[in-house]
């Protein structure tokens, strides 16, 4: 094995930053083949996505955590894809069902320790026992999201995970997004039309006004203790460091495009 950081990226990520989310699409899977899967929450974003890869042809597993909690309109939007678009689209579920959680720990988004802890075992574990079945995982995050993701690269470690994350998206703005929807008339979850800028567990995830930043739905009960993010995506966590991962030699040098036919 070798050792891949964010730090080794740097200069890939600045030769990728003009290429076309299309691109890079196809790049990933010519690069990671059969070890490369989708990750979407079925958000605008991440149903654009969906519909990059349906376009495309590119026969991957999209992963969603299907917290046991999920709005109603979520669970559709992710049959309307898996069943319009044609993508296999994969379930992962928590070891625990909310009702069996809340009778073992009780009620624990309703404080910040415990909203953690909840996340954790409602997102990130059912998402954590599929490591070493991938490579890489194509995400949908943007930096015209703000917050955290402002700086977020094409390419990132996941050190968790062992694997790279890939957000083709990455530097497309807000227009261009509403834009592309429009044209391709991509599926969106319904609940973005009803004031919802990020979409969650039903529990934790509320309406936006227009005054308000797009995350300010999120854990809104918590108040000034909101955490904003649930730690899925590398970037959420702490995008000053530098992780690395350990991927086979032959597998980063694909990446870079040395001695292979994958340079981008």
């Amino acid at each position: 094995m070798a050792r891949l950081s964010n730090a080794d990226l740097l200069e890939l990520n600045r030769r990728l930053d003009d290429h076309t989310p299309q691109d890079l699409l196809l790049w990933a899977r010519d690069v990671f083949g059969s070890r490369l899967a989708g990750l979407s929450a079925l958000q605008e974003s991440g149903t654009v996505v969906c519909h990059m890869l349906h376009t495309l042809k590119i026969d991957i597993p999209v992963l969603f955590v299907d917290t046991g909690v999920n709005f109603q309109e979520t669970l559709d939007t992710r049959e309307r894809v898996r069943n319009e678009y044609g993508l296999n689209v994969v379930s992962l579920h928590p070891e625990l069902t909310m009702a069996e959680q809340t009778a073992k720990y009780g009620v624990l988004y309703l404080t910040h320790e415990g909203q953690e802890q909840c996340c954790q075992m409602r997102k990130n574990d059912p998402l954590a026992r599929t490591k070493g079945q991938y490579d890489a995982m194509i995400g949908s995050l943007r930096r015209a999201e703000g917050g955290r993701r402002d700086a977020c690269q094409i390419l990132s470690v996941d050190v968790p995970m062992n694997l790279v994350r890939i957000n083709p998206l990455a530097n497309m703005t807000d227009d261009q997004l509403h834009a592309y929807i429009k044209e391709h008339n991509v599926i969106v979850n319904p609940l973005h039309a009803q004031g919802f800028t990020t979409i969650g567990c039903n529990r934790c995830t509320t309406p936006v006004l227009p005054h308000e930043q797009k995350r300010a739905g999120r854990w809104r009960h918590l108040g000034s203790w909101a955490p904003q993010y649930c730690g899925i995506n590398p970037s959420d966590r702490d995008p000053t460091k530098s992780p690395a991962i350990d991927l086979p030699p032959k597998l980063i040098d694909r990446i870079f495009g040395r001695e292979t036919d994958f340079a981008i």
